[in-house]
């Protein structure tokens, strides 16, 4: 009898840190799994050149997402993200080569003027008290008449070689992208894991008013929010202007759904208050796979839009899962 007790304590400690293990790691099943079906369709989806290529293209829309994850978790969101994106990479092309300016002006004022336009963003929210989707639907609108009325609907090309490299270039054989990549994923990890600012963020995107009674100072946390993530924007706009060498007004357009949707795959809660950056790191490269695998078997853009909301459509459906489990289980507890 006591065996019998003991067998099944283990099989369900077993099966508890089994469920454990699965609903941490889920999305690192999700990628393998990704990489290994496509691999098997195609196998050249595995090849040294390809994988080189997945991570130049997505380099810069992990640095984006991870501004729009640190939003989302602070309880805010960015719908002109793109837009963002764009009108900094068309300033800081126009210095380049409209203005003749040295490449670190350039680069300065691009990602200076992404930070002015997400700040103005959290300024309108919280002046107006409006809710943050509602506020950049319409900024949105506002930064694409910018983007295009400054550059007249034109592109602009023959961004000079040293600037290019920033996107294009390697050092000591890693791709720059790569390291920029990676330097701000610790930089956003650090942020969150380790300052008391982390700690603001989660507090005030988990709630606001209880964030306010605890003494933190919630307005000023939300602006020093759209602040880091205006500079992930900037430094993301750098990294497609200097990879694609020319820059127009929609260059980054409908990026913004593709970070909310990596976000909310990597786990950020849509309503703010959970997320970690190493599994929105995972939701983009599940999505830059999927695009990437998808082109490699045939299929065209349209089927990628369709996936992408099904991705998204299907995260939230599982947050919300998790969120009504998590009740339930505190209820019962409680109860």
């Amino acid at each position: 009898m006591e065996q019998q007790i003991k067998t099944t304590a283990v099989r369900s400690i077993s099966s508890i840190s089994l469920g454990e293990f699965f609903r941490k790691y889920v999305l690192l099943v999700v990628l393998i799994l990704c990489i290994t079906i496509f691999s098997v369709i195609n196998p050249q989806f595995l090849t040294l050149y390809n994988i080189e290529n997945i991570i130049w293209q997505n380099a810069y829309l992990v640095v984006a997402t991870l501004g729009m994850a640190l939003l989302i978790i602070g309880g805010g969101v960015d719908l002109a993200a793109g837009y963002n994106l764009s009108f900094g990479a068309v300033l800081t092309a126009a210095c380049l080569v409209w203005w003749d300016t040295p490449v670190w002006v350039a680069v300065i004022a691009g990602i200076a003027v992404c930070i002015l336009l997400s700040v103005i963003n959290g300024i309108l929210s919280i002046k107006l008290n409006i809710n943050a989707f509602m506020i950049t639907l319409g900024t949105m609108t506002i930064f694409s008449g910018i983007s295009n009325i400054f550059t007249q609907q034109q592109a602009i090309y023959n961004l000079p070689e040293e600037f290019k490299y920033i996107g294009q270039g390697s050092l000591l054989g890693i791709p720059i992208p790569l390291i920029i990549m990676v330097v701000l994923i610790a930089v956003a990890s650090f942020i969150l894991n380790t300052t008391y600012l982390g700690r603001y963020i989660y507090a005030v995107g988990g709630n606001n008013e209880a964030s306010r009674l605890a003494g933190i100072k919630v307005n000023q946390t939300k602006i020093l929010i759209y602040i880091i993530a205006g500079f992930f924007f900037g430094v993301s706009a750098i990294l497609l202007v200097s990879r694609t060498g020319s820059a127009n007004a929609t260059m980054a357009a409908g990026t913004e759904f593709t970070m909310i949707t990596a976000a909310v795959l990597g786990g950020v809660a849509i309503q703010g208050g959970i997320g970690k950056i190493w599994s929105v790191v995972v939701g983009v490269f599940i999505l830059g796979i999927l695009a990437n695998g998808m082109q490699i078997i045939g299929l065209g853009v349209y089927p990628q839009y369709i996936a992408k909301g099904a991705i998204l459509i299907a995260a939230m459906g599982f947050d919300l899962y998790q969120k009504n489990r998590a009740a339930k289980v505190a209820k019962s507890t409680t109860g």
